[in-house]
């Protein structure tokens, strides 16, 4: 692929979007020509790309003409109708949504752990669910010693991930449930404002998870190249803006400690360990917030396992950059180096 390439963010003026514009300033992305694609209702508007205002265009099949890579951040009938498009065009996809993700012929990245499948793509690399990412970048140094042959995540997921009308539903129920004055839902499903609920994803009948949960294990298969690693998910919505976190316990092939896996996880790309039990100080997603890192703590021996082949742990990442715009960013650094 030629370098600078020609970009187009399809779902500029969204949540991720506007990370995208805003990581491609601050990794010094350098591109020969910037692009911003949403809905007709966005068109006119303009976005910021550092010190520049991008305008706004409607999304048409016209789109891609001469674009290398296109960003796909507007949700998966947009990426379904669209990205073939853009693919017939001339472009390489990074698609943020579930459209492609369990295609076999289309790769399903994390850079940190396998970066090897971008070679395989057709015009299309597909960004994993935020909850996996956040969940098994930690993971993979621990894998790769010492195959997991269980994970049991319970997550703890941010109004980001539901996009940016559900970090402001929240931000305006809480602000009517402190004033004592009623705030129907609109976005999501129940009240948001100090209150915890199932994640807003539908139910399959046949297993009793949700789709959210069944992508944690499907996408962790495919990403680790292991079909028979069992996973178990429970997702869930808490009041929190921004970033995600998830309780995760681990079983392994062989016995492990602690201190192997904070040998391990101190070495790992995208991995900062915050785990200070003096202070009682672990990730929290008020400084996950922002950053690119995925936090880890709470690392400690499963008491449950008395083989010793288990750890727990609690993490947190952003959402809208580890979960989203900076894995798809890192994708596309791969393809220009």
């Amino acid at each position: 692929m030629k370098s600078p390439p020609v970009v187009a963010i399809v779902g500029a003026t969204g949540a991720v979007g506007v990370e995208f514009l805003r990581i491609m300033t601050e990794r010094h992305f350098t591109v020969a020509d910037l692009r911003c694609y949403a809905s007709a209702r966005s068109a006119g508007k303009t976005v910021t790309y550092g010190n520049r205002s991008i305008p706004v265009q409607e999304l048409t099949h016209n789109s891609f003409d001469g674009v290398d890579i296109a960003f796909f951040s507007a949700g998966s009938g947009i990426s379904k109708k669209f990205a073939p498009v853009a693919v017939q065009a001339g472009a390489v996809v990074i698609d943020n949504s579930s459209a492609f993700r369990m295609d076999p012929t289309v790769p399903l990245v994390v850079p940190e752990i396998n970066p090897q499948a971008i070679a395989g793509h057709a015009g299309i690399i597909a960004n994993p669910n935020c909850s996996t990412i956040i969940g098994i970048v930690p993971l993979w140094p621990i894998h790769q010693v010492n195959r997991i042959v269980r994970l049991i995540a319970a997550t703890y997921q941010a109004a980001s991930g539901a996009g940016a009308a559900a970090m402001q539903e929240l931000i305006a129920s809480t602000q009517a449930h402190l004033e004592d004055r009623n705030y129907p839902p609109a976005v999501l499903p129940h009240p948001y404002a100090f209150n915890v609920f199932s994640h807003n994803s539908a139910v399959d009948a046949a297993t009793g998870y949700n789709e959210e949960e069944l992508k944690m294990l499907r996408e962790t298969r495919k990403i680790f190249g292991d079909p028979d690693i069992r996973v178990s998910a429970t997702c869930v919505r808490v009041p929190v803006l921004r970033a995600h976190c998830e309780a995760l316990t681990i079983e392994c092939s062989r016995p492990i400690s602690p201190a192997e896996v904070r040998t391990l996880l101190s070495k790992a790309p995208g991995v900062k360990i915050v785990d200070d039990p003096g202070r009682n100080y672990f990730p929290m997603p008020r400084d996950a917030s922002g950053q690119g890192d995925v936090l880890v703590g709470r690392i400690r021996q499963d008491m449950s396992d008395a083989r010793g082949h288990s750890i727990a742990m609690f993490v947190a990442g952003d959402q809208l950059l580890k979960g989203a715009a900076l894995n798809g960013l890192q994708i596309a650094e791969l393809l220009v180096r």
